[in-house]
């Protein structure tokens, strides 16, 4: 008798370990999944702030085109 309650109890052991390894496998992919999304959200990010970028030096261009401009006509 003592050997059934031992085999079934290792059976239960068994089981609630590889769902505990089932959890941490399924965790550890979604955890790769989100991962992927913020580096791709960072990519997008960088790509925006670089247009931003591209966009101020062309702004700040024409200004000191502008100014030149004016400190000519004052002549």
């Amino acid at each position: 008798m003592v050997g059934v309650i031992s085999e079934s109890l290792l059976v239960v052991i068994l089981a609630i370990i590889i769902g505990i390894l089932a959890a941490i496998v399924y965790s550890l992919r979604v955890l790769v999944i989100m991962d992927r999304k913020v580096e791709r959200i960072e990519y997008h990010i960088e790509r925006m702030v670089n247009h931003l970028v591209r966009e101020e030096i062309k702004i700040e261009h024409s200004q000191e085109d502008i100014k030149r401009k004016l400190v000519k006509g004052k002549r």
